[in-house]
Order: structure tokens, then C-alpha cells, then sequence
């Protein structure tokens, strides 16, 4: 994916990130969340239609100087290009959120149904038992309306758990298969959309750049000779034109250091709850001081290879958990079977709290 196309991704992931802080603190914010995808898709209608208006481009082309021209000449776009354009930009993607959402709740649906032992029940039928006895008193009281359209609505749901992922997996596969062929040069559309509006995006030059801010000047001249009505009402229009202007210009700028800033502000915050969470690493305590060696017991050898009770190379070593000491393996077992002890310090001792070493030092 091109970084044009995921702008607007990286946008709305910043503004939920963003408008969920805020709703912390003010919980009327809560609606705009409630209607994410209606909110986001009005504010990417009115970056793009502001873009394709003033440089024939989208909100995030525009960013990197690209334009959209007709693929067969050079000339602007035309009014139904840019509104198909808007179409493809704004409405598809908003489309297919709303059936994604759709999609992941037949499918927590269909999950909780089947825990609870019965597949076949629909988007109303997984959840609580609370929310299923409402939905089945709500039907008893007034059988023909609600009960048909529950069922329309629950029908509809199915049929998009069950087509939506053919429908994704189409999308995508089209896209990875335009965006590959554009890169090896085997067609000038990098996506599905600029092929069935038959529109390139290439570089935009220094005078189309040039000419671009002459036709905002035009555009926006004409529109404050459009004001009607008195003289005071025609002051308070073209000031709050002047203030809607000054919001587009610097939109573009604004929210890129908007999605800068608080995706800043995410990871500053992930890195202090990652180390307000990170466990305390302390130093390893110091180890027991080592067992004395009894007055009856066996003395030591000087060399610590040799075995206590055969004077002898260790063979297959063993120690006693107790004391900590290493016998060879039939020495100690023989000498613990017989007297309950650790032969150096006569400390009790048992079979069991015999461990084999397996790297002996």
C-alpha cells in the first residue's frame, strides 16, 4: 500500500486514539466514537471534495504534490470525475467499515451461540440471556412488524458473515495484483478505482502548481462576489468565508502534526505504563553459607574429584540436597540406606534428597 493510502488509516487510527483521551474528560465526546464511521467519512468528504475541487486530487495526494489527470489527455478533471472520484474515495470505504463491523458482530454472535451449545442462532440469539428473553418478549407483544424485522435484520447479518470474507479477500487480492503489475510497469492504475474512472495520478509541475493557486484565488473572488444582503450581513459572510478558507489552507499541515503529536503522545504514554507494569529486577541473593563439616563425619579431600567414601574418582556424581556435597552415585545411596545421613556434616538425609549431576566440576 502505497503511503497516499495510508494516510488516512494512520488519520482515523490518531483522531479515535485522540477523541477516546478526551472523552476521559468529556463524555458528551462519547457520541462522536458511537458514530466513528459516519464522523470520519464526513471529515474525509470534506477534505476530499476541498481537494479535488481546488487540485484535482484526494486529501492525501495533494500532500505529495500528485494530480489526477484523464488517462487519455492531460486536461482537469471533469465534474463527473470528481464526483465518482469523491464516490470511490468517501462512500466505498465507508461501505465496507459498516460491513466489517457487521461481520465481526455475526461473528462474536455466532461464537457466543455456539458456547452456549447452539450454532444456528443469529446475531440476537449469542449474548446474555437478559438481552435474549427482551428480544422474545418484544416479539410476543407485537408479533408481525418486529418479529419480520428481526428476522430481515438477522437474515442480512448472515448474509454478510458469510460473504463479506469472499468480498475482502477479492478487494485485496485485486489491490496486491494492480499494485504489482504497477510496480513492474504492466499498467499505469495502481488500484481498481483509478482504472474503472480511467484516471492517472502523476507529479504535479511548478506551473501546474502555480496555476492551482491562481484558480483558488479565482474561486474564492467569485464566491465573495456572490454575497448578497446588507452590508453588515455581507461582513460577517466574508469573514466567516475567510475563516473556512484559513481552516482548509491549513488543514493539510494540521492534522499531519496532529497525527505526529499523538501518536507521539500513544507511545509516550505505552512506554510509561510498560514501565510502570515491567516487573523490579532485583540482584540475585547471596547463597547460604556453606554447611560445616561435622567432627564425626568423613574428611574432605583435598581434591574435590575424589570421592569422601570410596577415596576414589567420582563416578556417575550425585549430591545431597542437605548438605550439598558430591559422592559417587552407589557410594552415597549405599551409606544413606544404611544411616539416614550426609556423611560430612551427619545432617538427616533420605534417598530421596539424592540428585544426580550431569556436569561435574
Amino acid at each position: 500500500m502505497s503511503a497516499a493510502e495510508q494516510l488516512p488509516s494512520s488519520l482515523r487510527s490518531a483522531l479515535t486514539y485522540s477523541i477516546g483521551v478526551l472523552a476521559l474528560r468529556r463524555p458528551f465526546l462519547h457520541k462522536l466514537l458511537d458514530y466513528e464511521d459516519e464522523s470520519f467519512a464526513f471529515l474525509m468528504f470534506i477534505l476530499h471534495s476541498h481537494t479535488l475541487r481546488t487540485t484535482d486530487a484526494s486529501f492525501s495526494e495533494s500532500l505529495y504534490a500528485l494530480r489526477r489527470r484523464p488517462a487519455h489527455n492531460s486536461t482537469p478533471l471533469r465534474t463527473r470525475q470528481k464526483l465518482l472520484s469523491l464516490l470511490f474515495l468517501v462512500g466505498l470505504p465507508y461501505l465496507k467499515s459498516k460491513l466489517h463491523s457487521i461481520y465481526n458482530k455475526e461473528r462474536e454472535a455466532r461464537l457466543q451461540a455456539s458456547l452456549w451449545g447452539d450454532e444456528n442462532e443469529g446475531f440476537y440469539g449469542g449474548g446474555s440471556f437478559e438481552h435474549h428473553s427482551v428480544v422474545e418478549t418484544t416479539l410476543d407483544n407485537d408479533d408481525s412488524p418486529i418479529r419480520t424485522r428481526v428476522t430481515n435484520t438477522n437474515r442480512v447479518q448472515k448474509i454478510v458473515g458469510f460473504c463479506y470474507p469472499w468480498l475482502h479477500a477479492t478487494t485485496e487480492g485485486f489491490q496486491f495484483a494492480y499494485q504489482l503489475l504497477y510496480l513492474l510497469d504492466a499498467t499505469g492504475y495502481y488500484s481498481v478505482a483509478l482504472h474503472a474512472l480511467g484516471i492517472h495520478v502523476c507529479r504535479a509541475t511548478g506551473q501546474e502548481l502555480m496555476d492551482t493557486s491562481s484558480r483558488i484565488s479565482r474561486i474564492r473572488s467569485r464566491e465573495r462576489e456572490r454575497l448578497r444582503g446588507p452590508q453588515w450581513l455581507k461582513t460577517l459572510q466574508g469573514a466567516l468565508l475567510s475563516c473556512t478558507y484559513t481552516v482548509l489552507d491549513y488543514a493539510q499541515t494540521g492534522l499531519i502534526a496532529a497525527v505526529f503529536f499523538f501518536k507521539m503522545m500513544e507511545w509516550w504514554y505505552q512506554s510509561a505504563e510498560e514501565r510502570m507494569s515491567a516487573p523490579t529486577v532485583y540482584p540475585p541473593p547471596p547463597p547460604p553459607p556453606a554447611p560445616k563439616v561435622a567432627k564425626e563425619g568423613i574428611p574432605l579431600s583435598p581434591d574435590r574429584t575424589i570421592c569422601p567414601l570410596c577415596s576414589q574418582k567420582r563416578a556417575n556424581p550425585s549430591v545431597v540436597t542437605v548438605s550439598g556435597f558430591v559422592f559417587c552415585y552407589a557410594c552415597i545411596f549405599k551409606y544413606i540406606t544404611q544411616y539416614k545421613r550426609c556423611p560430612i556434616t551427619l545432617m538427616p538425609a533420605t534417598v530421596d534428597q539424592i540428585r544426580r549431576l550431569f556436569h561435574d566440576v
